[in-house]
């Protein structure tokens, strides 16, 4: 009895979904798909771009972008909350208006739900470390903590934990410095 082999989806096919209010996103060949992000999440993408664009209008080394389309291969292409990239590194990856190849940093604000947590924790991790991101950041709402993860070795490591009222900064981005008070503020 031959087993039906189910063909990987590729980010071509990203553009025959419906423009339904999801996120259609392709890992590694599988498509994920999820509603649009609540408010509390809305509340701490605008507060971490308030942060980063304090910084960058001092220290004009790249941009944050919201919900960028990241192609990262022919079989993955995902939406993250976040993204930063420094200007050399955006001449090299933006082409046909999508980011084509790894940022520096990339944020993704956990929502809700065991799908969606194993999605930001384990697939997408996974995707960012094979595509060599620099850092990748998981914001938890729910527990007021930040995850840093920073490419050592060759692979996504976990760095630190934040929570409270330490400070999150990062070698990317030298003289950055935001309290976590103020990214979860309301």
């Amino acid at each position: 009895m031959a087993a039906k082999i189910e063909p990987l989806m590729t980010v071509d096919d990203l553009d025959t979904m419906p423009d339904d209010g999801n996120r259609y996103e392709i890992m590694e060949g599988e498509l994920f798909v999820s509603r649009a992000p609540g408010l509390p999440h809305q509340l701490v993408i605008t507060n971490i771009i308030g942060c980063f664009l304090r910084y960058l209008e001092k220290n004009p080394i790249g941009r944050i972008v919201t919900t960028p389309g990241l192609i990262l291969s022919r079989h993955s292409g995902v939406i993250p909350d976040l993204v930063f990239y420094s200007h050399a590194r955006g001449d090299e990856i933006i082409w046909h208006e999508r980011l084509n190849a790894a940022p520096e940093i990339v944020i993704e604000i956990l929502s809700p739900g065991r799908e969606n947590l194993a999605r930001d924790r384990v697939a997408k991790r996974k995707l960012y470390d094979k595509h060599h991101v620099k850092e990748y950041w998981i914001v938890d709402i729910e527990n007021r903590s930040v995850e840093i993860y920073r490419l050592a070795n060759q692979s996504l490591e976990l760095h630190a934990t934040l929570r409270n009222n330490d400070e999150l900064t990062s070698p990317i981005l030298p003289g950055f410095g935001c309290a976590l008070s103020k990214i979860f503020e309301n």
